[in-house]
């Protein structure tokens, strides 16, 4: 079971190769045997798996199971859960017992997946290297001196080390598609509004989107069947039909027209990531793609802009942990505003009390004009850059991150560690899907190769690192550590 993809397990599963309670149970042990290395779950979820497992073998042998019938999977733990603990990373909300399901999580119960658990992140989702949870550094499997990413480090670290065929990440400013690249696996981030956000902790509404982390982008796709399209409950989610993301994945690469962002081969890149990338366009080449260089002139503007927005979200979205109603909740408060005070200050960790700060001194007055509207004007210049981008080429490609994973208590400095974003930011920003492939290694680290689309472009994306995908193995290896566990 190791080397099987999510869409091979699935196949396997069909043919009777083996039942889905056995296919869980294998997972299970191996999240035992292995995770205390990685730290890559809050909550495993076995009883609640091993029940869904003998439901989903019932469900085939009813002949009622559709594709995903019987495949384990885990959750970042920032999606609502029915009766599971939904901590967001933090200590705010450790004793927190989500009483509903997340839309996502609706729609892959549905499907008859079995969660396994709910994955470690950083806390609220602010961070990337998953170094700011409540619960402890997750390690990347690959080198566990190393950062997985942030902040769906979890998702990312337990798929690599095949504690999990697939997990459901968010993608804020990067949390998919850098984690996936320094993890070695597949990150898709749609499009904003294709999946539902409802039932996934806030932390910046206008930027927050959940999408699907496996080995492949075949596995991707056949998450995306499941939990992309509207949602009532979603004043964000867009109305518009789902295509089947499978449909198109073996189409020819013949006439695609791939655009290098000059400003994301410059300073700050690691030779040996630009070399990857250049390589992997190389290949595209050779599928009968062509090449032209373009440019995205307000790039350097996404790291500030985004830092004004997705801070004055926050503080607006964590203002209800107050002591009050749910949470973490100080003992013996004197009156309520010490309640409030002290709640916050105990609940939050220092990443999320800074970019509160942030956000609520650029929300003040004589500050919102100054900071705020101008980073949503800048924000609008970004969109416009990707939009003029696409009318030239079809896709983007460049790097996910400016350097392979790094180690572990490196980027003590809060700045260094945002720079990280350069590459991923902007697409948020604009609202656009993108979706991070494994192009190589170095060092022994695994190095990503973004690919970005237009608005509602993500068949086409899958489409493209598909046919990377056929003619390239990098999504295949594996680290030791999956290995000694098989």
């Amino acid at each position: 079971m190791l080397d099987k993809t999510l869409t091979q397990l699935a196949a396997a599963l069909k043919s009777g190769e083996f039942s889905s309670r056995e296919l869980t149970s294998h997972y299970l042990q191996k999240i035992e045997k292995a995770d205390s290395k990685i730290n890559s779950f809050i909550t495993v979820t076995a009883e609640q798996a091993l029940n869904q497992a003998e439901a989903a073998d019932k469900a085939r042998a009813a002949g009622n199971a559709g594709l995903l019938t019987g495949i384990p999977l885990a959750l970042k733990d920032i999606f609502c859960t029915r009766d599971v603990k939904t901590s967001c990373g933090s200590k705010m909300l450790d004793n927190f017992i989500a009483p509903y399901d997340a839309t996502v999580v609706e729609k892959l119960n549905a499907a008859g997946t079995i969660s396994l658990g709910k994955t470690n992140m950083d806390e609220f989702a602010m961070g990337s290297s998953n170094e700011n949870s409540y619960y402890g550094a997750v390690k990347n499997p690959w080198d566990l001196t190393a950062v997985p990413g942030g902040s769906s480090g979890g998702s990312a670290a337990a798929v690599a080390a095949g504690l999990v065929p697939a997990a459901m990440g968010t993608d804020t400013g990067g949390s998919i598609r850098q984690p996936a690249a320094f993890c070695g696996i597949t990150g898709l981030k749609p499009t904003y509004g294709r999946v539902s956000r409802y039932g996934i902790i806030a932390y910046a509404s206008s930027l927050d989107q959940a999408g699907p982390m496996a080995r492949s982008a075949s596995d991707c796709a056949h998450l995306m069947n499941v939990i992309a399209g509207h949602d009532v409950r979603d004043s964000t989610s867009v109305a518009r039909g789902v295509p089947d993301y499978t449909e198109t994945l073996n189409a020819p690469l013949s006439g695609l027209k791939i655009g290098l962002p000059k400003e994301y081969f410059g300073d700050g890149l690691d030779p040996e990531v630009e070399k990857a990338v250049r390589d992997a366009v190389s290949v595209y080449e050779s599928l009968g793609a062509t090449v032209r260089e373009v440019s995205l002139p307000h790039t350097h503007y996404a790291i500030p802009a985004y830092y004004v927005i997705a801070p004055a979200e926050a503080s607006s979205n964590l203002s209800r942990y107050d002591g009050v109603r749910f949470g973490h909740r100080c003992n013996e408060p004197v009156d309520l505003i010490d309640l409030y005070k002290r709640s916050r200050a105990e609940g939050f960790g220092e990443e999320v009390k800074r970019r509160i700060l942030i956000g609520t001194h650029t929300l003040s007055e004589g500050f919102f004009d100054a900071y705020y509207t101008k980073a949503q004007k800048v924000r609008r210049l970004i969109r416009q850059d990707f939009l003029d981008a696409f009318e030239d080429v079809d896709v983007l490609m460049g790097p996910a991150s400016p350097t392979p994973a790094f180690d572990l208590g490196a980027k003590k400095d809060p700045v260094s560690m945002y720079l990280q974003d350069i590459y991923t930011i902007a697409v948020n920003l604009a609202g656009i899907p993108g979706i991070s492939v494994p192009a190589g290694f170095a060092g022994g680290r695994p190095i990503g190769l973004q690919i970005l689309g237009t608005h509602f472009a993500e068949a086409q994306l899958l489409n493209v690192a598909h046919q990377y995908q056929q003619a390239t193995d990098w999504h295949l290896q594996l680290p030791a550590i999956a290995e000694e566990h098989a």
